[in-house]
């Protein structure tokens, strides 16, 4: 079941809720109000980008109501931005119930993931973004060595990945996944609340890789100051402590393991 449910606290707000599972939140009153944490620390990397607010291509993977490509909009206006968003049953009731601002620069095509990202010429985005989910699972394809290739050759040298993936310590799903980033890019970082990173609860994982430094101590330091505060594993730790020696290819990639007691935890 897919529906649009207003919060009762703010008519502006409204959460789409797919299968029992809040999926994503949006306030069409204000774009830069976000209710789940893991897309804060998203948009955190997004803002630390230079120079602030001026336009970039974006690839988001993964669509649902479009909270990132909104905040992106409304932050660095006139950024090119393409969905890619299989289902067009969310899409068409979110552009009816939720419409999108005039003159966004979003563009929704109705490609899987990995269909959009192979017909992507070279260096064409600045940011993608991978969030995509079918149910409370990541797509196996969405998470091998081949992928993250595909990634490296659509993105610009100096170009930011964004993945957000789920999983519960002792991470064998995630820390496969980022093998298979670190093979394909040259700077990884991690994050993820303390509670997760010490196996308390089954939660988001959030990688940010590029070819380039990033400005991993400020990004730690905004993090760990949020009222939600995320854990920051920077380069050096991941490359020699997380990461596992294999990654997932196409010839044994699987999903993401789902939720226990099927919960939602997209926060």
């Amino acid at each position: 079941m897919i529906e649009i449910v207003q919060d009762r606290d703010r008519p502006s707000g409204h959460t789409l809720r797919i299968g029992g599972a809040d999926q994503s939140h949006v306030d069409l009153d204000d774009p830069t109000r976000l209710e789940f944490d893991y897309m804060q620390r998203i948009v955190d990397v997004i803002d630390a980008l230079d120079p602030p607010g001026a336009p970039l291509r974006f690839v988001h993977i993964g669509g649902a109501a479009m909270t990132i490509p909104r905040y992106v909009a409304a932050t660095r206006p006139t950024s090119a931005q393409i969905v890619l968003e299989p289902d067009e049953r969310v899409t068409a009731l979110v552009r009816e119930q939720l419409p999108l601002p005039r003159h966004s620069g979003i563009k929704v095509r109705a490609v899987d993931g990995r269909t959009g990202i192979v017909a992507l010429r070279p260096d064409f985005a600045d940011v993608v973004v991978l969030d995509a989910f079918d149910g409370a699972r990541i797509p196996a394809e969405l998470a091998t060595a081949e992928f993250f290739a595909e990634l490296a050759r659509v993105t610009v040298d100096g170009g930011v990945v964004l993945l957000n993936l789920a999983d519960k310590a002792p991470f064998p799903y995630v820390r496969r996944v980022v093998r298979g980033v670190r093979d394909s890019f040259a700077q990884v970082m991690l994050s993820a609340e303390p509670a997760t990173l010490k196996g308390r609860r089954f939660g988001n994982v959030l990688v940010t890789a590029s070819q380039r430094p990033m400005p991993w101590a400020g990004l730690a330091r905004r993090a760990a100051s949020s009222p939600f505060p995320y854990r920051v594993l920077p380069y050096r730790d991941v490359v020699e402590g997380f990461a596992a020696k294999s990654a997932f290819t196409d010839g044994d990639a699987e999903p993401s393991p789902a939720p226990p007691g099927g919960a939602a935890f997209f926060r």
